[in-house]
């Protein structure tokens, strides 16, 4: 019987570059930007040897197509379709997987309702959830999409966005309620879980945590959320820790943490 398998031409070494000029030009690009040696339009033109038409020529491109963002003060650094990608190429892993079983443990040391959510575009995606054995409960179907601008678990998803990328995404918010959610974003970051009441939905609380990985990139956010008659009052600095915990067991379990 012939053999009908097909077999892979041999992968390109990255020194040699893939044969298709001006992929290899970007890449190019997106190396120097990445590691830091290129800020300006002088500098991906020395880094790369390119001509300063050649690099602006593809910089206006690569921004257009939001693979490079620019501000005055950083210069040129990756853009915010990298997360999109990143939080895309989530659903290959196995996350749910791995973190469903921490979600079963923090709906039942929490007895509140547990979710899992990775962002996609300017929402965030409920990819898993396990539900509270109360009567009174919340409810978050699995793959609804959901505000970043509203409820604890898109405060995080913003304090891990880049400044312009967190600018476009708060665009539509008044400005004394902008002042407010950017306070409770780094006060989130800075103490590694967020609240909310209310916000989303009338009568309902959350609390959430951070999924890190590695070089500080956000995996995806754990939460736990139930009626204000519980959550409220106290009740997120109670359940705080047991969240946080769960976020550090999928980490481990990622094998972001020794």
């Amino acid at each position: 019987m012939r053999d009908m398998s097909i077999t892979r031409p041999p992968r390109p070494t990255p020194d040699a570059g893939s044969g298709v000029g001006v992929l290899d030009r970007v890449v190019a690009i997106l190396d120097v930007v990445e590691a830091g040696e290129a800020r300006s339009l002088g500098d991906v033109a020395r880094a790369t040897g390119y001509s300063r038409s050649t690099a602006h020529r593809l910089l206006q491109a690569m921004e257009a197509h939001d693979l490079l963002d620019y501000s005055g003060a950083r210069g040129y650094h990756l853009g915010p379709r990298f997360l999109r990608l990143a939080n895309h190429s989530l659903r290959e892993l196995p996350l749910r997987d791995v973190a469903h079983p921490v979600l079963a443990r923090l709906s039942e040391v929490t007895g509140e309702s547990a979710q899992l959510y990775v962002r996609s575009l300017h929402e965030r995606v409920c990819i898993d959830a396990v539900e509270s054995h109360s009567e009174l409960r919340t409810i978050v179907a699995v793959g609804a999409a959901l505000p970043l601008t509203k409820g604890s678990a898109g405060k995080l998803f913003l304090a891990w966005a880049i400044p312009a990328d967190r600018a476009r995404l708060t665009e539509g918010v008044e400005p004394a309620p902008l002042a407010r959610l950017d306070q409770q974003i780094l006060t989130g970051r800075r103490r590694g879980w967020t609240e909310s009441v209310g916000e989303r939905e009338a009568g309902v609380a959350s609390v959430s945590a951070p999924i890190v990985g590695a070089q500080d990139a956000l995996v995806a956010v754990i939460s736990v959320s139930g009626p204000v008659s519980r959550l409220g009052r106290g009740g997120a600095k109670r359940h705080a820790p047991a969240v946080m915990a769960a976020a550090r067991d999928v980490e481990r379990a990622l094998g972001y943490q020794a």
